[in-house]
């Protein structure tokens, strides 16, 4: 398979002092009335000037000459080059593009929409022209294509899948870095050097966004529940043992039971406690 090799073209400004020549060459003939040396030399200007060509920085210009590649050049300048090669200009300047959210299926078969932003350039022009029919469109093809097999790869979050240690939302540079290097293996045949690729729009689907939101929702109390109930009965483990240590009072176990859940429902509660003040004994 070809590769991508560099040309040196001739400087456009010694070309186009001989274009000069030659027009003035052409003019002299039909002023002179040899019209075979006016014509020759006015064709040879026209094809002197069909060779121009200009190179912008972080461009270049791949040269084909009737279907064999004849090399690309990749330095800025103005240039003279063979009449006959045919000129494809590619830029070189980094690209952006920021994909629209599609809906996919994450591991679990979960409907999410996802979205990426891709920063992409030509790193091989020949590649870039000849092994691919539209490198452009090729770069959006393949990154869906990228970013659909990712999806389905992980699941949303480890709400259902406990076991996940990367998740979509929660996998960050692995992530991304995993969505990079799925897109860079796909469009390396295109010659496309791809700078950087990230997430950049994740949520799920709106058939089930409301569902999973009240289940994230249920979670995040049931989770807040076991962190208050946790605290709670340290705290009342903590209150026995400083007034057993401490002698304060002799509680026998239907005592202890009834503090413990006195104590459990202060703690544990959603409003704060309303007090009885109990002005008898214990016993009353």
């Amino acid at each position: 398979m070809k590769q991508e090799y560099s040309i040196k073209p001739i400087s456009g400004y010694v070309a186009l002092l001989l274009a000069i020549l030659l027009l003035g060459g052409a003019i002299a003939g039909f002023a002179f009335e040899i019209i075979w040396l006016g014509i020759v030399l006015m064709i040879l200007f026209i094809l002197t000037c069909i060779g121009f060509t200009i190179v912008y920085p972080n461009g270049s210009c791949v040269m084909v000459l009737f279907g064999a590649y004849k090399g690309s050049i990749r330095e800025n300048g103005f240039f003279w080059v063979n009449p006959f090669y045919l000129k494809r200009r590619i830029s070189l300047r980094a690209r952006n593009f920021d994909s629209e959210p599609i809906k996919v299926n994450d591991k679990l078969g979960n409907p999410i929409k996802i979205g990426f932003v891709l920063v992409w350039r030509v790193a091989e022009t020949y590649k870039a022209v000849f092994e691919v029919d539209d490198y452009q469109h090729f770069v959006l093809v393949q990154s869906d294509a990228a970013l659909r097999k990712l999806a389905g790869l992980y699941p949303y979050d480890n709400l259902e899948d406990r076991e996940a240690v990367i998740t979509l939302r929660g996998g960050g540079e692995e992530v991304n870095n995993e969505l990079e290097k799925e897109i860079r293996d796909r469009l390396k045949i295109a010659g496309i050097e791809v700078i950087e690729a990230r997430i950049n729009y994740i949520a799920y689907a709106e058939e089930i966004a409301n569902a999973m939101l009240r289940r994230q929702q249920a979670t995040a109390v049931v989770s807040a529940r076991f962190k208050i109930v946790e605290g709670a009965v340290s705290m009342v483990q903590m209150a026995l043992d400083q007034l057993s240590d401490k002698k304060i009072v002799d509680l026998d176990e239907e005592k202890k039971a009834a503090m413990v859940s006195n104590l459990m429902v202060v703690l544990c509660s959603d409003k704060d406690a309303t007090p009885v003040v109990n002005t008898g004994t214990l016993h009353s």
